[in-house]
């Protein structure tokens, strides 16, 4: 019990970063552990090459978005409470606790957690996701399952479905609204999503 009280200690607003995040002394203690870890240097911030020893991320296919993720754009170095904030996109929901009146909404709230996804997809930060992006990610995640002229057509069929401006291109708007058609939580295996 001392050494979660040290190790809480040692964090800077702990008390806002566990409301405004909804992890518990637990998992901040847990997350802080793995900052830790990443940081070999003890430099105290993570550096694009520090994420790159998760042996799950690199494995993944669109891995190096999901660490892009982490960086604002000009942003080199990501410290603890930016890490924590990012890591609380993937915290389940908590459907049975009531958001109270005129209060921010949870980072891990549905339309942030689509937010997020919607970001690895729009690579170039335009608030629309192209043909090309979601031809991109799609290639990175089928890999050799389908052929060129498949994939072509996956993405095609996408766009004309989700496009309900008729500017060829998904905007966030239309990416949600194409994901509320679908039940997320029985469909797809989006885990961040959930």
């Amino acid at each position: 019990m001392g050494s979660n009280n040290s190790t809480l200690s040692k964090i800077p607003n702990v008390g806002d970063l566990m409301q405004e995040t909804g992890f518990t002394p637990a998992h901040i203690i847990r997350l802080y552990d793995r900052f830790e870890t990443l940081d070999r240097d003890k430099k105290g911030y993570l550096s694009l090459k520090d994420f790159g020893s998760i042996k799950g991320l690199a494995l993944n296919p669109i891995g190096d978005r999901i660490i892009g993720a982490f960086f604002t754009s000009g942003q080199e170095t990501v410290d603890f409470h930016t890490f924590v904030r990012i890591l609380a996109h993937f915290r389940p929901l908590d459907k049975n606790q009531p958001r109270e009146p005129n209060t921010p909404e949870a980072i891990n709230s549905r339309t942030n957690k689509l937010r997020f996804a919607f970001q690895l997809y729009d690579q170039d930060k335009d608030g629309k996701i192209s043909r090309a992006e979601l031809l991109h990610v799609l290639r990175m995640m089928m890999e050799m399952q389908v052929t060129e002229e498949q994939l072509e057509s996956i993405v095609d069929r996408t766009i004309t479905e989700a496009d309900v401006d008729g500017d060829h291109a998904i905007s966030f708007d239309e990416f949600r609204k194409s994901l509320e058609k679908v039940n997320i939580d029985h469909k797809m295996s989006i885990r961040f999503l959930r």
